[in-house]
């Protein structure tokens, strides 16, 4: 009997997630780069694969009514372009946890070169959309990724 493939998985790097992604044509635009809103959806899925690494269970919560993370802002710089078949790879780090909050660097590298930056806030809403406070343990997750060793 034949497996299975599984969509693509990060790991823990120490203080560190490390999440692959490789361009394909849909991503990329007119001039054969990578198309800038992309920077942002490959942030996304790292992001969602550093929680469900870290054992927060979003979508639990949610259907549980305690709330979820949104996105409270983002700041995308762009250093150098991605083109198609190329393999990347999205760091990701914590920065600052607050009671509601956290903020986190992303980077988006081929090989050596980095091609873009995004530091990101994600905040714990209720189904209300209004700020609350993290779970306990989801703090405790990130406290515990952020002082690993590389």
């Amino acid at each position: 009997m034949q497996e299975h493939p599984q969509p693509p998985s990060g790991i823990l790097a120490g203080p560190r997630h490390l999440f692959p992604v490789r361009v394909f044509f849909e991503d990329t635009d007119l001039t054969g780069f990578a198309y800038h809103a992309n920077y942002l959806k490959w942030a996304e899925r790292a992001r969602s694969d550093l929680l469900r690494l870290l054992g927060i269970d979003q979508r639990a919560a949610l259907e549980a009514g305690e709330g979820h993370y949104v996105v409270a802002d983002a700041n995308l710089r762009y250093l150098a372009p991605a083109r198609f078949d190329e393999a990347l790879i999205v760091s990701t780090e914590m920065l600052e946890l607050r009671a509601v909050s956290v903020r986190l660097i992303q980077r988006v590298s081929r090989g050596t070169d980095l091609l873009a930056e995004i530091a990101v806030r994600v905040g714990f809403v209720g189904l209300d959309g209004r700020p609350r406070r993290q779970p306990v343990d989801w703090r405790t997750a990130f406290e515990t990724f952020a002082a690993k060793e590389a």
